[in-house]
């Protein structure tokens, strides 16, 4: 029998494609119109929310033509969360008015192509290279990116048929399908996930661009490749959009999505432009804290295609790098100062002030943070009430960057929401939490007072407020605003500064936190 190639698997994925019942929707209530975006919107920033580099990946796409109005696409580590998904979307009353017209299951994979030592000797793989098979089996969905979608089969004929092929046979014809697509590289990314057993074809393939001629381009270069002209079978194709949840009334009235605000920075619904308080004034702010392979085994395009040796994932900080704060947390921590990675944890943190009634402010932050409660990656949200002055902070903390520019997006819509001081300085807050045992609060307030008349007279300092947890007033945040990196560090290097986080170190109940919001 031919050799088939070893696999392993990575996520699941659903492609989920839905029309709109156009009559049903222009008869409908406003009432119930206003209620199913609602919903609908919400269950699918919830999907984005929830959405991280260990729980998955969701996207929403407009879909050009007659074979369906939406795609939802969702990667998750297993079928039962693909499955919960799906049925979740059933009982929101945008489900209502839709019908689903087909959908694909699949689940990506890395096959023995790869490399035979990831196998056989997984110890001895180039670290490159496992990193980029695990972009392979935990793909990303590129923001604000064109979509095409087709199933694939190759061709089991009497003339050719690819199974009957040797192992080398095929793994010769995959690297030259790999090589057309190397021509491609920056410009297309492919997701392949395995169907067989799962759906009718053998792989789902998706294609993301900024521009749609690039994906026919490349599909027809494809064609006229052995691996394909001879070998290779398809289902029907789809061509369409991402855009945000926020834009899901925009795209049911007829607009063209993405809208230009959600549009703005070429992302696909991050909160702070589903909020819409992205350079409108309001004051969010974030704390942020694979090795070119030979042809993907018996996929139809090869591992090559969306970039060919030279473009792995560590090569261009595919993981997202941090730049100039990656600088400042290390000189914050020369100084012992924990900026973003406290007790060797990595959190991410997004603050807003409000000049709302503090009462009104905590109702609904309350019920905010039932929702985020649901999410592994949610370490706490807290509303704290300024001292000296008039506005209140929400502060959300959370485990990965992408939630927490996700609960921007909810927070942003909080009543209330102002600038906070020193937003046009180009710079930020450097956010400290304390917790202070319950005998040493006094003291800690009257010190910090004593340290906010040393800051009055510092050069570059904006405000800096004591605020309390409304809830635990021995849980404080200090948020420190100031004009220029420098001149903070000019503070944070300080004797003074110094001298008050030995006093801290026999108050608090805690270590300290500190982390970065520029």
């Amino acid at each position: 029998m031919v050799e088939a190639p070893q696999t392993e698997e990575g996520w699941f994925a659903l492609h989920d494609f839905r029309s709109i019942d156009w009559d049903a929707w222009r008869d409908a209530p406003e009432s119930e119109r206003e209620r199913a975006i609602e919903e609908g919107e919400a269950f699918l920033q919830h999907r984005e929310l929830v959405a991280d580099a260990e729980e998955g990946e969701s996207g929403l796409f407009s879909v050009v033509g007659h074979k369906a109005d939406l795609l939802f696409v969702h990667f998750r580590p297993t079928l039962d969360d693909v499955s919960s998904i799906e049925r979740r979307f059933e009982d929101t009353a945008l489900a209502e008015f839709t019908e689903r017209t087909t959908s694909y299951v699949s689940v990506t994979e890395v096959s023995g192509y790869v490399s035979d030592e990831y196998f056989t000797e997984p110890e001895s793989v180039d670290e490159g290279l496992k990193r980029y098979i695990e972009g392979k089996m935990r793909p990303e969905i590129p923001d604000d990116e064109y979509v095409c979608f087709y199933p694939m089969s190759k061709r089991r004929g009497e003339e050719y048929n690819w199974y009957d092929l040797s192992f080398e046979d095929r793994a010769d014809l995959m690297a030259g399908h790999g090589e057309v697509g190397k021509e491609y590289a920056g410009k297309i990314k492919q997701v392949i996930a395995s169907s067989v057993g799962l759906d009718d074809h053998e792989w789902g393939v998706t294609l993301f661009g900024s521009d749609p001629t690039d994906i026919k381009d490349i599909v027809y270069e494809m064609r006229f490749d052995p691996a394909s002209s001879r070998y290779g079978e398809f289902g029907e194709f789809y061509i369409g959009r991402r855009f945000p949840p926020a834009d899901l009334g925009a795209y049911l009235a007829g607009e063209t999505v993405p809208t230009p605000d959600g549009d703005a920075d070429g992302a696909h619904g991050h909160a702070h432009e589903e909020g819409g308080h992205h350079g409108d004034g309001h004051g969010g702010e974030h704390a942020h804290g694979g090795a070119g392979g030979s042809a993907h085994g018996d996929h139809p395009h090869g591992e090559s295609e969306a970039g060919g040796e030279g473009d792995h994932p560590h090569d261009d900080d595919e993981a997202g790098g941090e730049g100039d704060d990656d600088d400042i947390r290390g000189e914050l921590a020369d100084l012992d100062i924990y900026a973003g990675k406290p007790h060797g944890e990595d959190v991410y943190a997004t603050v807003l002030y409000s000049e709302a009634d503090e009462d009104e402010l905590f109702d609904e932050v309350e019920g905010l943070r039932g929702n985020f409660d649901h999410y592994g990656t949610h370490v706490k949200t807290a509303v704290y009430e300024g001292r000296v002055t008039d506005r209140a902070a929400v502060v959300s903390i959370w485990e990965t960057a992408s939630a927490a520019e996700t609960a921007a997006g909810f927070l942003s819509e909080l009543p209330g929401i102002v600038a906070r001081a020193g937003e046009e300085s180009g710079f930020g807050t450097m956010g400290m939490f304390y917790t202070v045992k319950p005998e040493h609060q006094g003291d800690f307030t009257d010190t910090f007072d004593d340290v906010g008349d040393v800051l009055a007279e510092m050069d570059g300092h904006v405000e800096t407020d004591l605020m309390m947890n409304v809830e635990d007033e021995n849980d404080m945040f200090i948020a420190s605003q100031w004009q220029a990196k420098e001149d903070a560090m000019g503070f944070f290097g300080s004797d003074e500064f110094r001298e008050t986080v030995q006093w801290g170190r026999e108050v608090l109940a805690d270590r300290p936190r500190h982390v970065f919001l520029a």
